[in-house]
């Protein structure tokens, strides 16, 4: 069996996001998992805190899931995605599209979050081309965002070691600030009430470029990996206000907190501000297998149904949009998702979980405590000239007392998969309580 391979050597793989050197010297391996919990090399259940990396929404290893893969690779491998078809990437576009917010009716299928931001960039430029507006070549992101990894999600995106090595990436893109204010918000349950003027540097954005060089704002609705910021309340539909106002396309990025991650299943639901174009990627597959798929409007899409029908209207694609066994794991997991309730599911459990997440204010070093729906950040104190490590002990001393976190920065962040229980909850937290008392 693939998972009993031991490799005797570790040099060959290049890891991504990765203290390599230190992790070959002592490396933490899984070779298993189910529903909430990995198996470690050495025989040791890890319970997941992180849904794998903000994926695994139903849980590991779900046998629907399972079972539709093997079925389909059995079937149908492989087929050419460009001029050609197969009916189940038709179905699940269908079914993905059902639970999409009412008005995104269309979905281009990607492999990934990177491709998917990639992908809804470049729709945001052809639209406004199509449209006869060919001067609106300018994307707006936001400092501390995430956009994934290739160059526009890099350009869009505002975490600076992730772009500081790589040149001059796009032009014409400009950033917001950010929304974290930690002298006025810190400790906060929920949204923060301050902040909602920061989504009025658009206009200043706007009035300096002028409107009708802009083509796109990017945003996470609640910025995971740079460490769970919250949107101060009315920030989000200020944003779509002043966006709906200059006639540029608001994209939200939602490959983390789609599919049920707030208790609802995208966040445009949870705060009632419906985007023109959505992200997604992770949860879409249950993380299984590499998908993911950006929703617009019919007006957009609609957009480029013109000319002779002969003709391609969108010079993009990849070799694997809509692949077979993505779409089979697709179904299989929106149908688990809906079967289970787990798009919704966070909703109820969502103030046990911000008590026992606050319940660590009190302990050393924590310096500010973040929630929304079922994520969670725990800010500590960095370590006076190694910034960093504070969190980053943490993780391993996490790792070895028998839990999964995942840290940013000095940000400890937290995002259960949504079949967590009330006693999976009462475990995290005691232990990060202990973990936090241990460290230095």
């Amino acid at each position: 069996m693939l998972n009993k391979v031991t490799p005797n050597n570790l040099d060959a793989f290049w890891m991504p996001f990765t203290a390599n050197r230190q992790f070959k010297q002592a490396p933490r391996m899984f070779v298993a998992a189910k529903d909430m919990h990995y198996t470690t090399a050495d025989g040791r259940q890890v319970l997941d805190g992180t849904a794998g990396l903000w994926c695994v929404n139903a849980g590991h290893c779900r046998p629907k899931i399972t079972e539709a893969i093997a079925q389909q690779a059995g079937e149908l491998d492989y087929a050419p995605a460009f001029q050609m078809g197969h009916p189940i990437a038709f179905e699940f576009a269908n079914r993905v599209v059902d639970v999409a917010p009412d008005g995104l009716d269309h979905v281009f299928f990607t492999n990934s979050g990177s491709e998917s931001v990639e992908t809804a960039l470049k729709i945001a430029l052809a639209y406004h081309r199509v449209k006869g507006e060919g001067s609106r070549f300018r994307l707006i992101g936001r400092e501390r965002g995430y956009h994934g990894v290739n160059f526009g999600g890099i350009s869009v995106g505002g975490i600076v070691t992730n772009r500081k090595m790589f040149g001059t990436l796009l032009t014409g893109v400009d950033h917001l600030p950010h929304t974290h204010l930690p002298g006025k918000n810190a400790f906060t349950r929920g949204e923060p009430e301050h902040g909602v003027d920061l989504a009025d540097e658009l206009e200043r954005i706007v009035t300096l470029h002028d409107a009708s060089t802009v083509a796109a704002v990017i945003v996470e609705p609640v910025s995971g990996s740079t460490g769970v910021l919250v949107p101060p309340k009315g920030y989000l539909q200020r944003l779509r206000d002043i966006c709906t106002k200059h006639g540029i396309l608001l994209i939200f990025d939602e490959v983390i907190t789609g599919f049920g991650r707030l208790g609802t299943p995208f966040a445009a639901d949870y705060f009632g501000v419906k985007p023109d174009i959505m992200v997604t990627a992770k949860g879409i597959t249950n993380g299984v297998i590499p998908m993911g798929g950006v929703f617009v409007t019919s007006d957009i899409h609609d957009a480029f149904m013109n000319g002779p029908e002969h003709l391609i209207e969108f010079f993009h694609g990849y070799t694997y949009s809509g692949n077979p066994i993505a779409s089979a794991a697709g179904i299989a997991t929106i149908e688990t998702y809906k079967e289970e309730g787990l798009l919704t599911r966070g909703a109820e459990l969502a103030s046990y979980w911000e008590d026992a997440l606050h319940s660590l204010k009190d302990v050393r070093n924590v310096i500010d405590i973040r929630n929304i729906g079922l994520i969670g950040a725990i800010e500590l104190q960095p370590i006076a000239g190694s910034p960093t490590k504070r969190a980053f002990s943490a993780f391993l001393k996490a790792f070895e007392k028998g839990i999964l976190i995942r840290t940013t920065g000095d940000i400890i962040a937290l995002s259960p998969p949504l079949i967590i229980e009330k006693s999976h909850i009462d475990q995290l937290f005691g232990t990060l309580r202990d973990v936090l008392n241990e460290i230095e």
